[in-house]
């Protein structure tokens, strides 16, 4: 399920412009659009993982943050180029 929902979050962000972000909803919802819910955790631990790897970013409020320990509402997208 994991490979899943990788493919399908990298997916997601590569439709969107350079800078813009996605919510985990949305991956979620592309994965079992019934019972997106359930597959939040899920979706959280795919992103942690990347975002450990460098594949992608976290953003609360709009800034990146520490893929560790986060809380409250988040999003994500691809790393921004220097």
């Amino acid at each position: 399920m994991s490979q899943l929902i990788e493919e399908t979050l990298l997916g997601l962000l590569s439709q969107v412009r350079d800078g813009e972000s996605i919510s985990p909803n949305d991956v979620a919802k592309a994965v079992n659009a019934e019972q997106w819910r359930r597959e939040l955790p899920k979706v959280r631990g795919v992103i942690i993982g990347l975002a450990r790897q460098g594949k992608l970013e976290v953003l609360r409020k709009g800034k990146p943050i520490e893929p560790e320990g986060f809380k409250g509402v988040y999003r994500v997208r691809l790393p921004q180029k220097a």
